[in-house]
């Protein structure tokens, strides 16, 4: 029985793969088509390198999406490497958009400022370092970051940074630890048993996004007044949107087939995901065009960006007046205004270059914020050591030298 329902399900996802690859392909298609026709306008129009650079990051990610579950539809047997790639470049965009709002607020420094002037407001701590120490030290507990986070001061970026990249290492290293389990036979994609590693890597990988998600819109509720010349509530919505659907409509159909609602064949799981997708993605590609505009890039203070210069004409002219000839001299004055831009190639080396560094820096300094507890809990150990070495010592002498007291009143008393 549960062989011919296995055959029925193959021989309709025979029927329907050409069909549905077909309509897969179109939709992919407009999203890859506009999203690049997009991207280009920013790269032609690269004006403003500090915040250009990431939505081009988190633009691109619409025809990586695309165009990798088109390919898994066409090949099912590529279907978890497609996925694997997938969810790297999704950690790197959600890394971007962060990035992303950092810059459009004027860089960390300005961020940082504007932090901690929001920290004194809600304190109440004067401009004098040092008043009032102990309250402000109690008020910059991890706690508020769920109920004040306003009173973290720069702290609050120092977390929203951490939970950034902590989201971009994980998603990237279990990507490529289900690889190897697969390679195995353990992993067991979309099966929740005890025995294979997908349930497990899912409930990390859904914490940490989870984790990184809160952390972005905490920060973003923090500063969102100063973003208001941005809109960015339909920019937070769009790339969360993205991030939301792709995330747990796989672990919704994944949970669907457990259950039996849907048929548990591989091909029709993956299959599906990869159609929602395609569907998705063009959706995405058109919201872009409007949310990720590159129109307030062209169209930037000259003074700021260019040079201006003035030419002036001057052309005699010949003026008769009955028989008199008179000279006229006319004098035409045109001011130019040439403002600064950059080529493509240009624009996608700085992006490569200046983003690469960017995002090395903010890893490094993860793992030195998250090795720096470590190093001070194992410098504790080590000083307990000493201190019970150092006791036991002690103790040792003591009572060699209540030995060598009592020889000595034996001695005398004999």
């Amino acid at each position: 029985m549960a062989s011919n329902s296995i055959s029925a399900y193959t021989d309709i996802y025979r029927e329907l793969h050409q069909p549905v690859l077909i309509t897969a392909g179109c939709f992919a298609a407009i999203a890859v088509i506009l999203s690049i026709y997009l991207n280009l306008q920013h790269l032609r129009s690269y004006t403003n390198p500090a915040e250009q650079k990431w939505i081009v990051a988190v633009i691109f990610m619409v025809p990586v999406y695309a165009t990798e579950s088109v390919i898994s539809l066409w090949v099912p047997r590529l279907s978890l490497a497609c996925d694997i790639l997938r969810n790297c470049y999704e950690a790197f965009a959600l890394y971007s958009f962060g990035s992303y709002l950092v810059a459009c607020l004027g860089g960390e420094r300005r961020v940082i400022e504007l932090l901690e002037n929001k920290s004194r407001e809600q304190l109440g701590k004067p401009l004098l370092e040092g008043a009032d120490e102990n309250r402000s030290v109690d008020q910059r507990s991890f706690r508020n970051f769920f109920f004040r986070p306003c009173t973290l001061g720069k702290d609050l970026l120092v977390i929203g940074k951490f939970g950034l990249v902590q989201y971009m290492i994980l998603k990237t290293v279990c990507a490529f630890l289900a690889f190897l389990l697969e390679l195995f036979g353990v992993y067991g994609d979309g099966e929740f048993k005890w025995y294979y590693g997908y349930p497990y890597i899912a409930v990390v990988l859904n914490f940490s996004q989870m984790w990184a998600l809160y952390c972005l819109v905490k920060l973003y509720n923090v500063t969102h007044e100063r973003l208001q010349s941005i809109k960015p509530l339909a920019k937070f919505i769009s790339f969360k949107a993205i991030v939301f659907a792709t995330w747990w409509q796989g672990v919704g159909i994944a949970l669907l087939c457990a259950f039996g609602i849907l048929p548990k064949e591989g091909k029709v799981q993956t299959g599906l995901q990869d159609v929602l997708i395609c569907i998705e993605m063009a959706i995405a590609a058109i919201a872009h065009v409007y949310v990720f505009s590159a129109e307030p890039y062209c169209f930037l203070p000259v003074s700021k960006y260019g040079k201006v210069t003035t030419e002036t004409t001057k052309k005699e002219l010949k003026l008769e007046q009955g028989h008199d000839e008179k000279l006229a001299v006319l004098e035409r004055t045109e001011t130019k205004a040439e403002a600064s831009g950059t080529s493509v190639r240009e624009s996608v080396q700085e992006i490569v270059l200046e983003g690469g560094q960017h995002v090395v820096k903010d890893v490094v300094l993860t793992f030195n914020q998250a090795m720096g507890p470590v190093e001070k809990g194992v410098t504790k150990i080590q000083e307990t050591f000493h201190q019970i070495s150092v006791g036991s010592d002690d103790q040792e002498e003591e009572s060699e030298l209540k030995v060598e007291q009592r020889v000595e009143a034996n001695l005398r008393g004999s």
